[in-house]
């Protein structure tokens, strides 16, 4: 959530800025209400004022023994006055927040300008993109082949976008989890294992909700909870209403869980095989830092992700996002993109952001700086996302015979399995 004392500094900037990601919220109108919360609340003090001297005043003619019947009853009408003052703030209070929930963040200066994805600019890259001398095969074949993946028997039971894994590719998912979550433990992550299920005060504080509920997976109304997208959700908010120590910063947490999205914007994409799913897994880096250091882990979080997709061996660009492609709540983001030969095509497998203060403020995460609350900033990133890992392995690693070579970290997760060949 945007700071309401800066937009009313420099509204031209604000809106102008906020336009670039889609918004259209009027910010005039979120500074009119902003304007009459001000005035309301300068005569609610002014009045609060009155009474607390007033009632001293009843005090002392008490004690003298003189009738205050009067001015107890004109007391009583003051604080009528005041009472219905308050609930008239708090309603413009409620109304200035719905409406501040709706505005995105705004893009840190180092993003380029830009409409969409086109103008996203590669930044980096790392390894060869591989060409195959052989006729390969789509990951959906591959897997299906040798016994990995079972997309029909999936979609029998919850649906498309709901992949089953079977045999060593359930293995082999399991090992790429378990490879994470051990290399974020081995460089001082704390690992976390959050509830999937969250409330709706959850999804706030992290900008999923208001503006994306379309998109989440509800359940019943009497509960009024969600499933999770993504893990940011629930570590995130492990900290809401809570003051970290600086001492403590940064706070660097990671966590595996399953992720789930209606993908209701994704009509007409591309949706075969692991490309996009409704449920999937990920382990997701959570980062805490100072607001002076922020942008220092920025880069720590992405490098982080960087060195996992090189241990695999999978050719990898960075993208610098530019304010038109930028996600709602983020400052500057990087996406991490794996090239797949059979699809010929680069596929994002983590997004690396930095939301500065605004999930801080929606989920009202601080730290003690000088002696003073000040929120603090907040990162997120896939460390990795596995369905487009998947995906890149079927199309870097696959033989000529049809076998699928299994990357060296992730053997000894396959107990030595070096190889996964097709049944005779």
């Amino acid at each position: 959530m945007l700071d309401i004392r800066k937009i009313r500094e420099n509204p031209e900037f604000y809106h102008s800025e906020t336009q670039k990601k889609g918004s259209s919220i009027d910010l005039m109108s979120v500074l009119a209400i902003d304007e009459k919360r001000r005035t309301l609340l300068t005569e609610v003090e002014k009045l609060k004022s009155e009474r607390n001297a007033e009632s001293k005043r009843i005090g002392e003619a008490k004690k003298r023994g003189e009738n205050a019947d009067e001015a107890v009853q004109a007391m009583r009408v003051l604080g009528d006055k005041i009472a219905a003052l308050d609930n008239e703030m708090k309603e413009l209070d409620n109304e200035q927040t719905e409406k501040l929930m709706h505005i995105p963040n705004v893009a840190h200066s180092s993003t380029p300008e830009g409409k969409d994805s086109s103008d996203n600019v590669v930044q980096s890259s790392w390894g060869t993109p591989k060409e195959h001398s052989f006729n390969a095969v789509d990951h959906k074949t591959l897997g299906e082949k040798l016994g990995l993946f079972d997309f029909e028997r999936g979609a029998k039971i919850s649906g498309s976008g709901f992949p089953v894994y079977r045999g060593l590719g359930a293995r082999l998912e399991r090992a790429l989890i378990q490879w994470f979550l051990d290399s974020h433990r081995e460089a001082g992550f704390e690992e976390i294992i959050p509830p999937y299920l969250v409330t709706r005060n959850t999804m706030r504080g992290t900008g999923q909700l208001p503006k994306f509920e379309e998109d989440m997976y509800r359940c019943d109304k009497d509960d009024d909870l969600f499933l999770i997208p993504t893990a940011e959700v629930p570590v995130t908010n492990l900290y809401a209403d809570e003051v970290i120590p600086e001492a403590e910063l940064p706070k660097r947490l990671c966590a595996y869980s399953a992720c789930f999205r209606r993908e209701a914007g994704s009509y007409g994409k591309d949706t075969r095989g692991l490309l996009r799913l409704h449920q999937f897994n990920k382990v997701e880096m959570v980062y805490f830092a100072h607001p002076e250091k922020s942008y220092e882990e920025h880069e720590n979080l992405t490098r982080f992700g960087e060195n996992l997709l090189e241990k695999l061996g999978l050719p990898y660009r960075r993208l610098l996002l530019c304010k038109g492609d930028l996600g709602f709540g983020a400052a500057k983001c990087y996406d991490l993109e794996v090239y797949a030969p059979v699809e010929k095509k680069w596929l994002e497998v983590s997004s690396c952001s930095n939301f500065e203060d605004f999930q801080a403020r929606r989920a009202n995460i601080r730290t003690k700086i000088n002696g003073k609350n000040t929120f603090l900033h907040t990162l997120n990133g896939s460390g990795l996302a596995t369905p487009r890992i998947m995906v890149g392995i079927c199309d870097n690693y696959q033989q000529p015979d049809g076998s699928l070579v299994i990357p060296e970290v992730l053997r000894p997760y396959m107990g030595g399995l070096e190889i996964i060949k097709p049944s005779l």
